[in-house]
C-alpha cells in the first residue's frame, strides 16, 4: 500500500508553528516564567508549612501578664516549723529540751522564736522535770524562755508549781514572774507582786504583798 504524503501546510498551521518556535527560543517569556517558578514555588510551600505548624500556637485567646516586684506577696515568717524541738545544756552541763507544736521565726536576724503549745524537759539535781505552757518565746542566743498563760512545773520527786506569765532562764534554771502572780506549791497557795524560783534548789521567793496559805497535811507530806 503506498505511503500517504503530507501536502503543503496551510497559512494557519504556519502561523501556529511560528508562535511555538518563538515561545521555545532561549531567553523567551517561557524561560523567564520557569526561572521565577523555580524560586517562588518552593518558597510558597515553605511558608505554607510554617503557617500550618504554628497555627495551633496562635489559635485561641492571647494571654499576657505583667509581674510587678512591689506587688508580689511576701511570706511574713522567715521560718515556720511544726513539731519543733530545741536542745541545749545549762551552766552545769545538764541537758534540756524544748518542744512545741509550732515554731515561727520572723526573720533570720531575730533570734526569738514564737512557740505554740510548748513543753520543756529539764534535768535537775533531784531528777527530771517538766514545764508546760500554752504559748511562749525562746531566745536562741541567751536561752531565755518567755512563758505566757498558765504555767505548770512538775518534778520527779513530787515538787510542783502552778503559776502564769513567767520568764525562765534555761542556763540557771531560774523562774521570774512578769506580773503579780498566784500559784500553788507543796506547802499551799501563794500570791505576790513578784516571784522568783530556783527550780534546781526548789526555792521560791515572794516579793511585794506576799501571801502564803499553808495546808497542814500537805506541808507535813512535803516536809
Amino acid at each position: 500500500m503506498p505511503e500517504a504524503v503530507a501536502g503543503p501546510l496551510s497559512d494557519v498551521a504556519r502561523a501556529e508553528r511560528r508562535k511555538r518556535r518563538i515561545w521555545a527560543r532561549p531567553g523567551s517569556n517561557h524561560d523567564r516564567i520557569i526561572a521565577v517558578a523555580r524560586v517562588t514555588l518552593p518558597a510558597s510551600v515553605l511558608v505554607l508549612v510554617l503557617a500550618l505548624g504554628f497555627a495551633p500556637l496562635t489559635s485561641g485567646r492571647d494571654i499576657s501578664f505583667v509581674l510587678a516586684k512591689d506587688r508580689v506577696a511576701m511570706a511574713k515568717e522567715r521560718l515556720r516549723v511544726s513539731q519543733a524541738r530545741y536542745r541545749g545544756e545549762d551552766d552545769k552541763g545538764q541537758p534540756f529540751s524544748l518542744t512545741a507544736r509550732s515554731a515561727v521565726q520572723q526573720t533570720s536576724a531575730d533570734p526569738v522564736v514564737k512557740l505554740d503549745t510548748l513543753a520543756a524537759d529539764i534535768a535537775l539535781q533531784g531528777g527530771p522535770a517538766t514545764l508546760t505552757a500554752p504559748k511562749g518565746t525562746y531566745n536562741m542566743n541567751n536561752q531565755q524562755v518567755g512563758l505566757d498563760g498558765p504555767v505548770a512545773f512538775r518534778s520527779a520527786d513530787g515538787y510542783r508549781l502552778d503559776t502564769h506569765d513567767v520568764d525562765l532562764d534555761m542556763q540557771t534554771r531560774k523562774l521570774a514572774s512578769r506580773n503579780p502572780v498566784t500559784g500553788t506549791m507543796p506547802l499551799g497557795n501563794f500570791s505576790a507582786d513578784r516571784m522568783t524560783a530556783d527550780l534546781d534548789d526548789k526555792v521560791v521567793v515572794l516579793n511585794g504583798h506576799a501571801r502564803l496559805h499553808i495546808t497542814q497535811r500537805t506541808a507535813k507530806s512535803a516536809k
